[in-house]
């Protein structure tokens, strides 16, 4: 295939047709545009989604009753979710006795769909008018086989509510993470935890198997 390209000294306004169909720059060489964010084609093209959950003491990743949230469970046949980021949201109630990390767990062997859930608090398209995601997202659930790995992401501590520095982190993964048909991913914590309210996210592409 013959692709043609035709020197700009400036961006370009309009999309090119015809030949030349590619633009390059001053030099010749190929552009690489960063005029939008990384994601900004994928959002577009209505394949990112969000979830937002409220979530009470966080139970262990190696725990299978009860993780989350989110809980992503990949029920799609077709599609791979590929994690784009986590959210970490700020403390609402402070965790009171136990201090450790928050994290993204996950497993497979989830075939039918995990047991006990609770609904999302919120999830949909990042294309506002987009399609549905082809997966489901729980605030919790329980799984048929328990996380047998951990991403550490952030610390939480005992301090008291006061005491505490209200934080919101937004971590790219950049897809480091995917969840293919029949697996589940979520955030959860290193160890149990016995209290705490907090506010967790995770962002991600839904692309072809």
């Amino acid at each position: 295939m013959l692709v043609q390209g035709q020197v700009t000294s400036a961006v370009p306004s309009s999309r090119p047709t015809g030949n030349p169909n590619i633009y390059q720059a001053m030099l010749g060489e190929v552009a690489v545009s960063e005029i939008l964010g990384r994601y900004s084609n994928l959002v577009q093209s209505g394949q990112v989604f969000s979830a937002y959950a409220t979530v009470t003491a966080p139970v262990a990743f190696s725990t299978a009753a009860g993780v989350g949230g989110p809980l992503l469970w990949n029920s799609s046949s077709t599609k791979a979710v590929h994690v784009l980021a986590a959210l970490i949201g700020g403390v609402s109630t402070a965790y009171t006795t136990t201090a450790g990390t928050l994290g993204l767990t996950g497993n497979s062997g989830q075939t039918s769909a995990p047991s006990s859930t609770t609904t999302i608090d919120a999830s949909g398209n990042m294309l506002i008018g987009g399609p549905a995601s082809a997966i489901n997202a729980y605030r919790i659930g329980t799984v048929t086989n328990a996380g047998n790995r951990f991403i550490p992401l952030s610390n939480f501590s005992t301090a008291a509510l006061t005491a505490l520095t209200q934080f919101n982190s937004l971590i790219d993964l950049g897809g480091m993470l995917v969840v293919q048909p029949n697996c589940w991913c979520a955030i959860a914590a290193n160890a149990a935890t016995t209290a705490g309210v907090q506010q967790f996210g995770l962002i991600w592409a839904e692309l072809p198997v």
